[in-house]
């Protein structure tokens, strides 16, 4: 018994891969990389796509070309645009709309010549020390920053990675891509309708989770921290601090201890405590109880006023051992978790985090609030927001190691600013390169990463962490699928359903219901498959309208960086969902009407441009 004998023809089986895998992708259990995977290799097995051709999507242009924008993006980050950005940004005022047009217009110049997410990422922390010295709301910036990124990504080739999953889909078709600029006409229009849209009206549609003082007290560590000194009768007399936590059966984080007058960082404290040790550390009433109780620690009295001159000389001469703490120098830093970071489902314990990347972590706030679990306990989700303690000089490399950006750094610089005109200059050439037509989009960008790696822009073990792992496997298992969508005819049927419903009404109609079906698509499952899975069909709706591909492979592109509606449609969207204090319901009141508008200015935009 064969699979036809059955009525499973090719077509019938790739919609019934491609919908499980839509399943999975919107169930969420298993990454959106292994669902990919899964979905080729189930391919293969069913005979759709060629077990020779199963990894050539693995040497396919498109997915070159990301990896190598991707390190390029990497390059951007740690040449020190950052300092250059908020330097300029922290002087724009009070005005929260001249504030949101700075910020989300400078985001959407710098997704269109960098990875919108890199570009996010060098923002991020700009939107949010700007927040703090203005009393903002950060999510009143947040979610206009993420969905900037996204506009900006539309008007270049490179700006985001269905750009150029079209641009060599219709090379394929036509032997000729869409060039560096070839996006612009469309995408600049889009934007800037975007960008007013959001600085005149969508900005009052974003939710005030919370005052800026309010986010700021999630992590103000003046307000949690409390001294402790250890007495001769103590418990705690002798131990170690790891032998503190077992004591106490809770890891409460030892900021510092202070021995006579030097202080060490508490992750660099190896020996013993002492008498007249000082501990530093955070804790509120429930914490200095139990540190009482358990090792006979108890917070040090704030001193009497002297209530006469001889009292104020005696102190003098024996000096103070209760004074305040200085904070100053233990170098704090907030970061939330990427998509593609390590820590995702991990804890402190399983990272080693203190004893492989040299961080402490001193708490953790999920969904604007902080957590008041054991820290041990924690399992890391993507969007948290991380309070960590670290060297100035390691910081930076451990933070991109572990996969987390910056938000806001405590007496900390990140960038390496000598670097930015090596930055800038090699991704000038690879421009110059593409426009001129000296070489491919996917050859001039390689090269760039490459020089950039040799001449020591961008170590080269950066280089490598650039690459975003599950967006390249996710392009190269999805391609093939894609193809298999279109060799097995599936593609055309559902053209012919899409010509069925436009054939009373002008093709504009059927413009608008394939940007409203490659919209949908994008913001359940990654940007970049919702444009491998539509061209095709695209293609084929314009061959069904013996009409010019261009502009339907245009609406495509444009639809499928719309991902406006869902925290989990982009990066972007799911970066800002801990910092910003949203909720999944929040995106689409934004997101909604944006995506409206963007669908309102596009398909007339890529007419007049790209005529049918």
């Amino acid at each position: 018994m064969t699979l036809e004998s059955l009525g499973l023809t090719p077509s019938t089986l790739v919609f019934i891969v491609l919908g499980l895998t839509l399943v999975a992708f919107i169930w969420g259990r298993f990454r959106y990389d292994l669902v990919a995977l899964a979905a080729l290799l189930g391919s293969v097995m069913l005979g759709l796509v060629p077990a020779d051709d199963a990894f050539a999507g693995f040497g396919h242009p498109a997915v070159i070309t990301v990896a190598a924008v991707l390190v390029l993006s990497r390059g951007f980050e740690r040449s020190g645009v950052v300092d250059v950005i908020a330097n300029q940004v922290l002087k724009v005022g009070e005005r929260l709309m001249l504030q949101l047009l700075v910020l989300v217009g400078t985001v959407v110049v710098l997704s269109g010549v960098m990875n919108n997410v890199g570009a996010l990422a060098l923002l991020l922390p700009v939107a949010m020390r700007l927040a703090r010295e203005h009393n903002t709301s950060p999510s009143l910036l947040l979610m206009p920053l993420a969905f900037g990124s996204l506009l900006g990504g539309l008007t270049t080739l490179i700006g985001t990675p269905p750009n150029i999953i079209i641009s060599t889909y219709r090379g394929n078709i036509t032997g000729d891509n869409f060039g560096m600029f070839s996006f612009s006409p469309v995408g600049i229009v889009v934007a800037l309708v975007g960008l007013a849209f959001i600085v005149l009206v969508g900005w009052r549609l974003t939710p005030k989770r919370s005052s800026q003082a309010a986010a700021d007290d999630m992590f103000d560590t003046a307000n949690y921290l409390v001294e402790l000194k250890v007495t001769e009768d103590s418990k705690a007399n002798g131990l170690t601090l790891q032998q503190l936590r077992d004591e106490l059966e809770e890891t409460i984080p030892v900021l510092a201890v202070v021995r006579e007058d030097n202080r060490r960082a508490g992750y660099q404290f190896h020996g013993v405590l002492r008498e007249g040790d000082i501990l530093l550390l955070e804790a509120g009433p429930d914490e200095l109880k139990l540190l009482e109780d358990k090792v006979g620690l108890s917070a040090i009295a704030e001193p009497e006023e002297p209530e006469d001159g001889q009292e104020q000389r005696e102190d003098a001469e024996k000096g103070d051992e209760r004074q305040p703490v200085d904070t100053e120098g233990l170098q704090l830093i907030e970061a939330v978790v990427r998509n593609d970071s390590m820590m995702i489902n991990r804890s402190v314990r399983q990272l080693r985090l203190n004893h492989q990347f040299g961080l402490h972590l001193v708490a953790v706030a999920r969904d604007g609030g902080r957590l008041k679990q054991r820290l041990r306990d924690i399992r890391f989700q993507t969007g948290d927001v991380l309070l960590l303690q670290g060297s100035e000089n390691e910081i930076a490399d451990s933070l991109s190691t572990l996969g987390c950006l910056p938000l806001a750094n405590r007496e900390l610089h990140l960038g390496q600013p000598r670097k930015l005109a090596m930055s800038v200059g090699i991704f000038a050439l690879a421009i110059v390169a593409m426009l001129f037509d000296l070489l491919p989009a996917a050859v001039a960008m390689s090269t760039a990463a490459l020089v950039s790696l040799l001449i020591g822009v961008l170590p080269l073990r950066d280089g490598y962490q650039a690459i975003d792992g599950p967006v390249i496997v996710l392009l190269a298992a999805m391609l093939p699928v894609g193809e298999a969508l279109e060799t097995s005819g599936g593609a055309d049927i559902i053209a012919e359903a899409l010509l069925r419903f436009g054939v009373e009404w002008p093709i504009i109609v059927s413009l608008v219901g394939l940007f409203l079906l490659s919209m949908l698509l994008s913001n359940v499952v990654n940007n970049a498959a919702a444009a491998l899975l539509m061209a095709p069909i695209a293609a084929s709706l314009a061959n069904g309208f013996d009409a010019s591909l261009d502009p339907f492979l245009m609406v495509v592109a444009v639809s499928a960086s719309c991902a406006f509606l869902t925290p989990i449609g982009h990066q972007s969207n799911t970066l800002m969902l801990g910092p910003g204090g949203y909720r999944f319901g929040d995106y689409w009141k934004l997101g909604l009407p944006l995506s409206l508008v963007v669908m309102a200015a596009a398909i007339p935009a890529i007419l007049w441009v790209w005529p049918l």
